[in-house]
C-alpha cells in the first residue's frame, strides 16, 4: 500500500477504536431519541467548531465561503440528517434492522466514489463488503433475542438505517473530493443544528432525565473526535475503506456492552465479528488502493 493509504487506514482504525463504547455509553444514558440527540448534537457541534477554530488554516470568512458553496452544504446536510436520523430508527424500530441497513454505508460509498471521484472499486473490494455483510448479519441476528414482526415502524426504521448509510458515505465522498478545504465547519454545524432540533422537540424541561454523565461523554469525546478523523482519513484512502473499517465498530460495540453489562454476545455473534475483522483485515493487508 502506498503511504497515504496506510496513513488514512490508520487513522480510521484509530477513530473505530475510540468510537467503538459508544453504544455502551447510549445504554448507560437510558434516554429517549430526541433527548439523545439534542446532548450529544449540541455538545459535539460544539467540539467539532473547537476543533475547526484550532485547525484552520484560512481565513474564518473563507471557511465560510465554501460552508455555503454545493460543497459544504452537502455535508452539513449529511451529519444533519444522519445525527437525526440514526436515532429515530433505533427508537422505532428492532436495533437489527437499523444496524443490517447501516451495514450497506460501503456499497453507497463505492457507488458515489464511482459517480462523483471516478474510483471504480475492484473485485476485491466487492467481495470484502459482500463478506463483512454477511459477518454483520450473523452478528445481529445471533444477538436478537427478540422476535421481528412486519410492520411500519420496521419499513421507516430501515429508511432510517439506509438514509444513514447513504449520508455518512456520502459525507466521507465529498471531503475526499477536495482535500483542501477545510470540512470540520460544516460538519460541526450540521451536528450542532440537528442537537438543536433535538432539543426542540424534548423541550428544556425534559433534558436532565435520564443518565445525562454517560450522554455527555459521547458528545464530548466518544462522538466527535473518531468522526473527525474518519472523515479527515477520507482524504488519504478511499470512501470505501473508510466506511468498511466504521463497521468494525458493530463487532467492537457488543464487546464492550458485555463488559459493561454482562450481556454475553451469543456464538453466532462471535462468529459474525471474526468473519467481519477477517474479512477487512485481509483486504487492508492486500489492498493497493490509492
Amino acid at each position: 500500500m502506498q503511504k497515504n493509504n496506510l496513513y488514512g487506514i490508520i487513522i480510521a482504525l484509530i477513530a473505530v477504536l475510540i468510537i467503538s463504547p459508544d453504544t455502551l455509553f447510549m445504554i448507560w444514558g437510558d434516554m429517549p431519541a430526541f433527548q439523545m440527540v439534542a446532548w450529544r448534537g449540541i455538545l459535539a457541534g460544539l467540539c467539532y467548531l473547537v476543533i475547526w477554530i484550532i485547525s484552520t488554516r484560512s481565513l474564518i470568512k473563507k471557511d465560510f465561503a465554501n460552508l455555503f458553496s454545493n460543497w459544504g452544504i452537502t455535508i452539513f446536510l449529511c451529519y444533519f440528517i444522519n445525527t437525526i436520523l440514526f436515532c429515530i430508527g433505533i427508537s422505532i424500530a428492532p436495533a437489527p434492522v437499523v444496524l443490517f441497513c447501516i451495514a450497506t454505508a460501503p456499497i453507497f460509498a463505492a457507488i458515489f466514489g464511482q459517480l462523483i471521484l471516478h474510483e471504480p472499486a475492484n473485485k476485491t473490494t466487492w467481495i470484502t463488503i459482500f463478506l463483512v455483510i454477511i459477518g454483520i448479519s450473523i452478528a445481529i441476528w445471533g444477538s436478537n433475542t427478540q422476535e421481528i414482526n412486519f410492520d411500519i415502524f420496521i419499513i421507516l426504521g430501515a429508511l432510517c438505517g439506509l438514509g444513514s448509510a447513504i449520508t455518512i458515505a456520502l459525507s466521507f465522498v465529498k471531503v475526499r473530493e477536495k482535500k483542501d478545504l477545510p470540512f470540520v465547519l460544516p460538519m460541526g454545524l450540521g451536528v450542532f443544528i440537528s442537537g438543536v432540533v433535538g432539543l426542540f422537540v424534548t423541550q428544556y424541561e425534559h433534558m436532565m432525565t435520564g443518565n445525562v454523565l454517560p450522554i455527555a461523554i459521547t458528545g464530548i469525546f466518544v462522538l466527535p473526535i473518531p468522526m473527525y478523523l474518519l472523515s479527515y482519513a477520507s482524504r488519504y484512502t478511499r470512501a470505501t475503506n473508510v466506511s468498511l473499517i466504521l463497521l468494525l465498530e458493530s463487532v467492537l460495540g457488543p464487546l464492550w456492552i458485555w463488559l459493561g453489562t454482562g450481556d454475553q454476545p451469543t456464538d453466532l455473534t462471535l462468529f459474525g465479528g471474526f468473519i467481519v475483522i477477517f474479512s477487512t483485515g485481509s483486504y487492508l493487508l492486500i489492498s493497493k488502493q490509492n
